[in-house]
């Protein structure tokens, strides 16, 4: 099969496409997947500079997220046959620092136990559906978090965001405004992405190249920050 590699850590000099690669066994518990889609997270190139240095290893094949077809079973499997469509993260636990499985979804072929896929909506296309596993896995997180505000009856209903484009905070948009019912939305991002939050429901987008968050009087309910660092922490305390 065809295959994206990489033999030692570094930058995108490092990857090399492999065409001659063989055809992954699978274990009891999982199924092999022909893949159709997969996408590129923050955690690859994290690995592929090996920023998690006491388990990374040079030699995985690349990412996590994907979606394809079943074309092999495992003796143990249950509920997935072959023909089915589906879509997961190849890996159980891809935001931790252990080791990265060998086989990852930047080939042909894949092998990924069977707890860690479903079946792909029919709303969804390949490519839509391979967006999306570590980006729900990091929605759940928001989602915990506000529902542990509704338990202490803590309103939900102005929602500050800061950086709101990218595939998780496009869905903490959606989420705040249909599921919890926010009725003030602010976030930021940068010109060419502001007609793109407006139309996921944001009541006020900034420009971040031409205004600065740090100037708004208000108080919000939730503040999501989506960048990080020091700076923006202290502030929205």
């Amino acid at each position: 099969m065809k295959a994206w590699i990489y033999n030692e850590c570094g930058g995108v000099e490092v990857l090399k496409f492999e065409s001659e690669v063989a055809v992954p066994e699978v274990k009891d518990d999982q199924v092999l997947n022909k893949v159709v889609a997969a996408a590129i997270n923050p955690v690859d190139y994290k690995r592929r500079f090996r920023l998690f240095k006491a388990v990374d290893s040079p030699h995985p094949f690349l990412c996590y997220d994907v979606a394809g077809v079943v074309v092999k079973l495992g003796s143990q499997v249950k509920f997935l046959n072959e023909g089915d469509e589906v879509y997961g993260d190849v890996n159980e636990k891809p935001m931790v620092h252990e080791p990265p499985k060998r086989f990852g979804s930047l080939a042909e072929y894949t092998p990924v136990e069977e707890r860690l896929l479903a079946l792909k909506p029919k709303s969804l296309d390949f490519a839509q559906a391979a967006r999306l596993p570590i980006t729900l896995i990091r929605l759940l997180i928001v989602i915990a978090a506000i529902h542990n505000f509704e338990i202490h009856q803590i309103d939900v209903k102005t929602v500050f965001l800061n950086g709101g484009a990218s595939g998780v905070r496009s869905l903490v948009i959606q989420l705040a405004k249909q599921v919890f019912g926010a009725s003030k939305l602010v976030d930021t991002s940068s010109t060419g992405k502001l007609e793109f939050l407006k139309s996921l429901g944001t009541n006020l987008a900034l420009d971040y190249t031409k205004e600065n968050f740090e100037d708004l009087l208000e108080k919000f309910d939730v503040v999501y920050d989506a960048l990080g660092g020091i700076h923006t922490f202290v502030y929205f305390l």
